[in-house]
């Protein structure tokens, strides 16, 4: 009996792994290259040489910024593969496609660093991330519809991987129609709300609640 080739291709969750370690690497990689050091015909002294970096400012705060974007995804990602007990060739190409959106970050910053004050900018760069959200929020729900996750995962975990992702995309996409008011409060809502999911701080709850 013959066995059909999809039904064998990218089956390995580890070497999904590997490929999507290799791209965040390189994309994490791509977004410090794109700082540029001052000039060194315009610097004649210790101030101007300050005055210099502090004009890094702004490209250093949406470097960190995409940077806690990557690793908030990477992790993300890792959880999930954490939970498959192995994959296929449907569940493969989605992350690739994820892994794609991932490549685009640097691109989406540059631009939003370039043009900080400008919405579209600010339109593009939120657009990037959306795309990786619904990447890979659909990611997770195929691969629980389609039976790839180990057997021990319960239940509340996969409703809290959804949950974690759709209030994630609503904080961005609020932060996004804050540029409404002017991008720097686009900026400024989504730099806290990476670094809420970032430090993932605890709050202990009180006895009433």
């Amino acid at each position: 009996m013959s066995t059909s080739y999809n039904r064998v291709a990218g089956q390995s969750v580890d070497r999904l792994a590997g490929l999507s370690d290799g791209i965040f690497g390189v994309a994490m990689t791509l977004l410090v290259l794109d700082i540029r050091l001052p000039e060194r015909q315009v610097i004649h002294s210790e101030h101007d040489l300050w005055l210099g970096l502090a004009a890094l400012g702004p490209q250093l705060l949406l470097w960190a910024l995409s940077l806690m974007t990557l690793g908030i995804f990477w992790v993300g990602q890792q959880t999930q593969l954490n939970h498959i007990a192995h994959s296929d060739r449907h569940f493969t190409w989605i992350h690739i496609v994820f892994l794609f959106a991932i490549t685009l970050l640097p691109f989406s910053t540059k631009l939003l660093a370039q043009f900080a004050t400008y919405r579209i900018a600010l339109l593009v760069y939120w657009l990037n991330i959306a795309l990786i959200g619904a990447i890979i929020y659909g990611s997770w729900g195929y691969a629980y519809r389609a039976g790839l996750l180990k057997a021990e995962t319960p239940e509340d975990t996969v409703v809290a991987v959804c949950r974690r992702v759709k209030i994630a995309q609503a904080l961005y996409a609020f932060g996004a129609l804050l540029c409404i008011f002017g991008t720097i409060w686009s900026i400024t809502f989504i730099v806290l709300v990476q670094l809420n999911y970032a430090i993932a701080p605890r709050f202990r709850r009180t006895p009433h609640g």
